[in-house]
């Protein structure tokens, strides 16, 4: 029978180690278990907080990109309206310019046409006082000589030369 004494159960062994192991337990989550879980709520809070942050940084971020889009799209409207803006500008000033030029060829070619206009009427008028010149000095010549038929002919003939040399001289 020795050999059962080995083999036997012993419950108050049992009993004890059980409570050992309760106490163990109640030991280890008093002073191990709260502290560690406080640890790991304190570090999820951390990281929570941290999260928190990035997504903040990251809303202010687009907001920044949004704002800097709107400015951006605003400078360029801008940017296109003073370039319309100074091209309306150059184009007044160009037309007039233009205009002044008209005008002002318009001028240069009455006043060459009036120039012209005198000018033919004096070229008319020293061609009249030519003519009579001319005619007072044959009427001249004839009445003071005789003219036979050939004289008469060279009269006129030098008449129509000295006529035809004014014409060069006007045309």
């Amino acid at each position: 029978m020795q050999h059962l004494d080995v083999i036997s159960v012993n419950v108050w062994q049992i009993i004890i180690a059980l409570i050992n192991l309760t106490l163990l337990f109640l030991l280890l989550k008093k002073f191990l278990y709260k502290p560690v879980e406080k640890v790991l709520k304190k570090r999820e809070n951390e990281l929570n907080g941290q999260y928190e942050k990035a997504n903040e940084a990251l809303k202010a971020a687009q907001d920044a990109q949004s704002e800097y889009e709107a400015r951006l799209s605003g400078a360029k409207v801008e940017a296109d309206e003073i370039i319309k803006d100074a091209t309306d500008t150059a184009n007044k000033r160009s037309d007039r310019i233009v205009e002044g030029a008209r005008e002002e060829a318009d001028a240069i070619v009455s006043r060459a046409r009036t120039e012209a206009e005198l000018e033919k009427e004096r070229a008319k008028k020293d061609i009249k006082d030519e003519i009579a010149d001319v005619s007072s000095l044959i009427a001249e010549k004839v009445l003071s000589r005789e003219i036979n038929s050939e004289d008469h002919k060279k009269l006129i003939d030098s008449f129509i030369e000295k006529i035809g040399d004014e014409d060069d001289i006007i045309g």
